[in-house]
């Protein structure tokens, strides 16, 4: 493999942390959290144009690194669980009570794929399709908090 290829799939693998052999998803997300942290040193107005930045070169990305691992959607992918925790907690207080919140919504948003998740990762070939349905995700978790937030269930500690 050459150099493109290798820095593609250390990118789409996030350094490598997409070879975990169990539950690299999860992971991937943990590592999200740390991408979320360097949101909140930004505007809400450039925080969501980093979002879609992000997502744009993910999209490419998972779309070249599918081509070299030679199957759809691989597992090792896991820059898509970043952007989705990126959407998952965009514009939301940096508290312990929102963030955990925010990380176990996504990943239940994720895992269980609820419509229209599903049907659009479905019809979505490719990169998009990889992306799409975590930053579908992570819009369904940030929504949710959002309304624990006003109906004060969910703790801002």
């Amino acid at each position: 493999m050459d150099w493109g290829g290798r820095l593609i799939l250390a990118a789409a693998t996030c350094g490598g942390v997409g070879y975990i052999p169990r539950a690299p998803g999860t992971f991937g997300s943990v590592l999200g959290l740390l991408a979320c942290w360097l949101l909140t040193l930004l505007s809400l107005p450039a925080a969501l144009f980093a979002i879609v930045c992000f997502a744009g070169c993910a999209v490419w990305i998972s779309q070249k690194a599918e081509a070299i691992l030679d199957r759809p959607d691989p597992s090792q992918i896991v820059i898509d669980e970043v952007a989705g925790m990126m959407a998952a907690l965009v514009g939301l207080p940096l508290t312990s009570g929102v963030w955990i919140g925010g990380f176990f919504f996504f990943r239940f948003f994720d895992i269980l794929k609820p419509f229209p998740i599903r049907y659009l990762e479905k019809r979505c070939p490719g990169g998009p399709g990889i992306v799409i349905d975590d930053l579908l995700a992570g819009a369904a978790a940030n929504l949710l908090l959002r309304g624990l937030m006003v109906w004060e269930v969910l703790p801002l500690v």
